[in-house]
């Protein structure tokens, strides 16, 4: 599973959130790696999973933190918010930005162990991910030029 190229630097990113701001720092930072000439994977565990199933990108709201995020209706129209924000800084779609992800060499990796915890199988992903395990992963961080987590 090693996906660094002969003689590139790389990274690997891991994603444990399923809201907006913990999807789009991690393909954000992978696919301007690869615009760097870099090799770069993004494994994502838990509820993190759900940035990458089938549907669900354009689904994940925006939780503002502390007690204000507990306010009945408060995730929702903060979850608007950002949207128009994202939507006024000209980037593209949570979904869109995923297949541009892809489509310029990204890879996107899911936890083995999360997605068999939550019954998911590999027909519950978009197309075109992987699967693979934290032993697996951490072979792939230890090669790695940088190892972050969003």
């Amino acid at each position: 599973m090693n996906h660094q190229s002969q003689g590139k630097k790389s990274l690997s990113v891991v994603c444990s959130r399923d809201s907006l701001d913990g999807a789009y720092p991690s393909a954000v930072l992978a696919i301007n790696a690869v615009r760097m000439g870099m090799d770069a994977t993004i494994y994502y565990t838990f509820s993190g999973l759900n940035v990458i199933r089938k549907g669900f990108a354009k689904k994940l709201k925006f939780y503002p933190p502390g007690t204000m995020g507990a306010i009945p209706g408060m995730p929702q129209l903060a979850t608007g918010i950002m949207k128009k924000k994202i939507e006024k800084a000209e980037l593209p779609e949570l979904s869109d930005l995923l297949e541009m992800c892809q489509l310029e060499g990204v890879k996107l990796i899911v936890c083995h162990m999360a997605a068999s915890m939550f019954e998911l199988n590999k027909d519950d992903f978009i197309e075109g991910v992987e699967i693979a395990n934290a032993q697996q992963f951490l072979q792939l961080a230890l090669d790695s030029n940088l190892c972050l987590f969003t």
